[in-house]
């Protein structure tokens, strides 16, 4: 493997993935506020997140907010700072109406309707309280915590320790050939003609650089160089960080898909990625490219339109 970070000229992310936008100001300060956070409650707006990870979202005019007073005069229970723009504090709250609601939309299927400030807010809500849900005893001890910090960490009732959100990071790399040929491939349970980039977890002791071409390997048997940063998205579903890169193969190296991970991979030329990208979510010759939320979206439109 050739690794190079900087490995020259070369395509980019066509935009900002979607779920990357943030407005507003969420400084650590922000959550040591001396009042618990009763003064920014008081001038704020509530997002409310069911356990499906759904908000109420209005197609013409984005993420439905609640005021605070409804929630009452002082920060609620389980409530977690989201951060603060124009005088206006954001806040997450989880909802107990979890059955169908109308209008009610998850990250995957609403992202793309949110402007910058409204994606930010409904993505650090799904993540956050996603971590909450998940810590509530400690790690050390096996007591139970308590939130703390406005909800941006959790103390032990036991040894006192804190604990912060965790995120996991994770590859994705758009392996073409150097030309007009693009390296994708499907799980298994995708929709039918869905083919994406590969991705993979990076583990404990291992460079980001390495990890791509660690999971090129596993999953599709080649090899890879030039590798090369090309941006990130958070993607909490329900704790990753996707790391974007790019990479060259061979194209004449055979193909060897994963058993039970990788259902197919083939090389798809650029007008064949171009065309699944104009259709509208549709498949066009039995390719479906993925959701626009999504940064392999971001990463294979980049590429298709790319005119080096």
């Amino acid at each position: 493997m050739t690794s190079n970070a900087c490995a020259g000229p070369g395509f980019q992310l066509d935009a900002a993935p979607l779920l990357s936008r943030s407005t507003v100001d969420r400084r650590e300060q922000l959550r040591d506020v001396p009042d618990g956070g009763a003064e920014l409650w008081a001038k704020g707006r509530v997002v409310l997140v069911d356990s499906r990870g759904r908000t109420p979202i209005d197609v013409d005019a984005g993420l439905v907010t609640h005021p605070t007073a409804d929630f009452g005069e002082r920060p609620a229970p389980g409530a977690v700072l989201l951060g603060v723009e124009s005088g206006t504090s954001y806040w997450a709250l989880r909802s107990s109406h979890d059955g169908a609601q109308e209008g009610w939309r998850d990250l995957r299927s609403g992202g793309a309707l949110l402007n910058d400030t409204d994606a930010g807010l409904f993505t650090t809500a799904v993540g956050l309280l996603s971590w909450h849900d998940h810590a509530r005893y400690c790690a050390v001890c096996g007591a139970a915590t308590t939130q703390v910090r406005a909800g941006w960490a959790r103390r032990c009732t036991g040894c006192d320790r804190e604990e912060y959100p965790r995120t996991d990071p994770a590859v994705i790399c758009l392996v073409h050939d150097g030309a007009d040929h693009v390296l994708l491939a499907r799980q298994p349970t995708w929709p039918p003609g869905r083919y994406s980039v590969l991705a993979g977890f990076v583990e404990v002791g291992e460079s980001l650089e390495a990890c791509v071409a660690r999971e090129v390997a596993e999953e599709v048997g080649v090899e890879v160089s030039h590798v090369r940063y090309l941006g990130s998205q958070p993607w909490p579903f329900p704790r990753s960080l996707m790391l974007g890169f790019a990479a060259i193969a061979d194209r004449s190296a055979p193909l060897v898909p994963a058993d039970g991970e990788i259902e197919d991979a083939r090389w798809v030329h650029r007008e064949e990625v171009l065309a699944a990208l104009e259709s509208g979510g549709k498949a066009v010759g039995g390719l479906r490219m993925p959701p626009s939320v999504s940064i392999a979206h971001r990463m294979i439109r980049g590429w298709a339109t790319w005119q080096g």
